[in-house]
């Protein structure tokens, strides 16, 4: 009982069968507003905000204890918040182990090294290194490069190790993440320019990250993307950007300064961007212009 107690206390998920067996909770409770379930049998205090992290301890008390929380789940555990609250926490577990498909949990059944992951709780918590993988294997491009342009810039996973683990691999899509690899660039500042950048690149052209623009007064803008010889600007026109200082979709002034030396700005939005081959023929309409 007392384990119970402490768990709901100090707002940790709990297994709402166990606090009815200890007495700590009635089964009429586990349906009122004082609790909520996050997974079959989990819960947390009403008051504990949602979010990612919450969610990974509540499936460490649902799954086996073989598993491993890796991917976008362990990234954001790491520090690097590439899951959102009710993203399906991704796990692995091994092929011996029977699996019990749960919603909100991405479970892949694959044989892992015994140096892949660390504790966590009662289960495991992938490498940096094995988390990197996971980021890259069956995956679309642009989502695995996005992924892994954030860990590299957080300094998450060495580069070069990785490779090297990704030569020696034959898992299914591994072509496909050492293609990811090759792609990556920690420079990006966020997923949608990362996103951008791939799409570019798959069709032939070649951005520069992060460039720097300026006129005789020195630096105007730093663009998410950049053509410098064509003097064109790829910037990703979405919320996230709100309140950064070089952030030309919110400072006119700034924005006449580029183009009066001689830029031309192509601003992406989200339903731009979620059309690869408009945002394509948009910016290359640009570079045409010029």
């Amino acid at each position: 009982m007392g384990r119970s107690v402490r768990a709901i206390d100090l707002g940790e998920p709990f297994r709402g069968s166990e606090a009815v067996a200890a007495g700590v909770l009635t089964a009429a409770q586990l349906r009122g507003p004082a609790v909520r379930r996050v997974f079959q049998d989990i819960y947390v205090p009403s008051g504990i905000p949602d979010t990612h992290e919450l969610r990974c301890a509540g499936a460490a008390l649902a799954v086996h204890s073989d598993s491993v929380i890796t991917g976008r789940s362990a990234a954001t555990l790491r520090g690097v918040p590439l899951a959102r609250a009710k993203d399906p926490i991704e796990l692995l577990v091994p092929e011996s182990v029977r699996v019990f498909r749960r919603a909100g949990l991405d479970i892949r059944r694959t044989q892992r090294r015994g140096d892949e992951s660390q504790p966590w709780g009662r289960i495991g918590l992938a490498t940096p290194l094995r988390m990197g993988l996971d980021l890259l294997l069956d995956r679309t491009l642009p989502d695995a490069v996005a992924d892994l342009d954030a860990v590299l810039r957080a300094g998450l996973v060495d580069r070069a190790q990785l490779r090297r683990v990704l030569s020696d691999r034959h898992d299914r899509g591994i072509v496909q993440a050492r293609r990811a690899e090759e792609l990556a660039d920690p420079r990006a500042e966020s997923p949608p320019e990362s996103r951008m950048r791939v799409w570019l690149v798959l069709d032939g052209l070649n951005p520069e990250p992060q460039y720097w623009i300026e006129d005789s007064r020195g630096r105007l803008a730093r663009a998410d993307l950049a053509f410098p010889e064509q003097q064109v600007a790829v910037e990703y026109d979405g919320a996230w950007r709100n309140g950064q200082l070089w952030a030309l979709n919110h400072d006119r002034d700034r924005l006449n300064r580029v183009q009066a030396a001689g830029w031309e700005v192509v601003f992406v939005t989200a339903p731009l961007l979620a059309n690869p081959k408009q945002m394509i023929a948009t910016v290359r309409a640009a570079l045409a212009r010029r």
